[in-house]
């Protein structure tokens, strides 16, 4: 049985405004060709299908055609987890329809712990696997409010509320095991582990902020053998797992991940024994930082012209010297080429900017925190009260980011 893993596709995602379709779709046909040259048994999707909440009719499109495709290979089963991008409900909604393609849906917390295990069959209709597909878990779901908790008893509550979710499930799939016979239970997550390696801006948050909800390796039951999760867009094992993994984002979701590269992993069972592969995904559209004097911009520029480069850029003007001219400069440089500027940062006046009133700094510069922040230096609230406030700010953006907007 081969199992191929995969997470945080994030279709619908743009950057710095520019929509990404055609790599999106460059993707799902790769790994439409992979499953089907690999003949792959079983699809595991760890959550972050989509960026957003309420993705567009052409992100819909791309997601419904990639399953209608899988669903008529080699691939018997499709398992799809949500992440914290994506809305429960929406992808809830058509669960029982893609059922009839053995594409299996969990969009969130189930009333009932059965209905996140599943039993998959072979060609034969003979059990080859148990699937305990969890959702990513969201702080309503496993913790109880208390007045006057600390962050430190809210941590603890939320990592008691996912080792015990786990456990929960995994219990019903040992259960299953005892009956069905040597087969293996591999388990879906989405969630942030501890030690778990992320990059700069690459757009991973804390899922429960304001907490150090970190989950250790020893946390999830050792009946587990495979762990196949999502959120960190960095492939890694955990805790020097083998059996416990991100496979990663397959594309590059921003310039900090320009020069990473992305990997599916492919898992081949001989009942509970597991060979395990990392397989690389190409680059569908190279993402370029050019930072220096602006001689050095036009260097490398010439250096990927040379190349026949059909880049994306972000350059960061870092001399000393004023360039007044130095949008229309760099631009023009680019004349002929397949190259395009998404974005141009000067560092001197950036600098120079911020360290005088914010004037001119755009929300681009800026996080939601650093917004709050100001606000309270402007509003001179007292120092001995910041801790408070922003810890009752910290639970409204909790629920904003968790908020479904589909949901009735």
């Amino acid at each position: 049985m081969k199992i191929l893993h995969t997470s945080d596709w994030h279709i619908g995602r743009t950057l710095y405004g520019r929509k990404r379709y055609d790599e999106f779709e460059a993707l799902l046909d790769w790994i439409t060709n992979l499953i089907k040259i690999e003949e792959v048994d079983v699809l595991l999707i760890s959550g972050d299908i989509f960026d957003t909440g309420t993705p567009s009719n052409r992100s819909q499109n791309l997601y419904y055609n990639f399953l209608r495709k899988i669903a008529k290979s080699h691939c018997r089963h499709i398992i799809i987890i949500a992440g914290n991008h994506d809305s429960p409900s929406f992808l809830n909604a058509p669960k029982e329809l893609l059922k009839i393609l053995d594409v299996h849906v969990i969009g969130e917390i189930t009333e009932s712990l059965e209905d996140e295990v599943i039993v998959l069959n072979d060609d034969q209709n003979r059990p080859e696997a148990i699937i305990c597909a969890i959702p990513y878990l969201r702080d309503k779901d496993i913790r109880t409010v208390e007045v006057g908790e600390s962050e430190d008893d809210k941590s603890l509550k939320l990592v008691e509320g996912i080792k015990n979710h786990y456990a929960d499930v995994c219990r019903i799939a040992e259960n299953k095991q005892k009956i069905l016979g040597d087969i293996p239970i591999i388990a879906m997550g989405h969630l942030f582990t501890a030690g778990g390696k992320t990059i700069d801006n690459d757009g991973v948050r804390d899922l429960y902020i304001g907490s150090l909800a970190y989950i250790g390796k020893d946390s999830f039951p050792s009946s587990i053998d495979y762990l196949a999760l999502g959120h960190l867009h960095v492939p890694q094992c955990v805790g020097g797992a083998t059996n416990i993994r991100y496979s990663g984002s397959p594309i590059q979701m921003g310039y900090g991940e320009a020069n990473q590269e992305k990997k599916v992993v492919l898992i081949n069972f001989n009942k509970k024994n597991s060979t395990i592969y990392e397989i690389t995904v190409p680059c569908f559209q190279l993402l370029e930082r050019i930072t220096g004097t602006l001689e050095n911009i036009k260097n490398r520029i010439d250096e990927l012209k040379d190349k026949q480069s059909n880049a994306w850029l972000e350059i960061e003007y870092t001399d000393s010297r004023i360039v007044g001219n130095l949008h229309e400069l760099l631009y023009e440089h680019l004349n002929d080429t397949s190259m395009e500027i998404l974005r141009i940062k000067n560092k001197i006046v950036i600098d120079r900017i911020i360290n005088t009133e914010h004037d001119g700094e755009t929300l681009d510069d800026i996080n939601e925190n650093d917004v709050f922040k100001r606000c309270l230096e402007i509003f001179d609230v007292p120092l001995e009260d910041h801790f408070e406030i922003t810890q009752s700010y910290n639970e409204i953006l909790r629920s904003l980011h968790e908020e479904d907007s589909n949901a009735e």
